[in-house]
């Protein structure tokens, strides 16, 4: 059975990288010879992202727009919901995760899992370029809290590399959370409608242009605690 694949790329400011990244993905996806739509949403940046983007002479290139930043949660659901694909894919507009690795997730889908996360935290995951010892220390003490309240036994939920079936869209419109929260909100909603998840090591270079801040750990860990919240309140049984 042939089947659609979406790639959603969330964008804020990446106008050092956007173009080079696209082309990888264009390349991979023509080499494959697969039917697919590549998605930009570009999240209100205020450099040339969204005109770069636009420059791209390429029928299967969407572009999305948020008028102001609402985060990257926001960016990927509005993308998420938006794609026609039978299969769905997002991964970070800085390419630390290669598409290559697709090829490594695809069977994982056959088998029959709904899900499969990439994850640097397992012993065969591959960091050929490393963050900072005390981001990586904040990173390790965030996963333990993040497996405590929401999402148990998955060593890394943050990695901006997530396949999906078309099965799976109702988690993002259950989604509440816009900023980094997001992506273990989705695992959280995800197991509550039984949904199969596979943690799938990867190869991961960190890139040292990071949006991500000291500030936004902490802002993450306030999200674990809306998403309990949330689950008291059955926000998320709700159709």
């Amino acid at each position: 059975m042939i089947m659609k694949l979406s790639v959603v790329v969330p964008a804020y400011n990446e106008e050092e990288c956007i173009l080079s990244t696209l082309r990888k993905i264009f390349q991979y996806l023509q080499q494959k010879g697969m039917d697919y739509e590549v998605i930009v949403v570009d999240d209100g940046s205020t450099d040339n992202t969204k005109k770069l983007v636009m420059s791209v002479d390429n029928a299967r290139l969407r572009l999305l727009e948020n008028q102001t930043n609402l985060g990257k949660g926001a960016a990927v659901k509005k993308g998420m919901l938006k794609a026609q694909g039978d299969l769905l894919l997002f991964l970070d507009a800085d390419y630390s995760t290669s598409i290559n690795e697709l090829d490594r997730f695809l069977p994982k889908i056959e088998e029959g899992y709904d899900i499969v996360i990439g994850s640097r935290g397992l012993k065969t995951s591959k960091i050929e370029v490393s963050q900072s010892k005390m981001k990586v220390l904040k990173g390790r003490l965030g996963n333990q809290l993040i497996q405590l309240l929401a999402v148990s036994g998955i060593k890394d939920t943050q990695c901006g590399f997530k396949l999906f079936t078309k099965k799976c869209l109702p988690i993002f419109k259950k989604q509440t959370l816009n900023k980094w929260g997001f992506d273990f909100e989705l695992l959280f909603i995800a197991r509550k409608l039984n949904l199969k998840i596979f943690e799938h090591p990867i190869s991961w270079a960190n890139n040292p242009f990071s949006k991500v801040k000291t500030i936004d750990y902490f802002v993450t860990l306030l999200d674990l605690i809306k998403i309990r919240i949330n689950d008291i309140k059955k926000i998320y049984d709700k159709n």
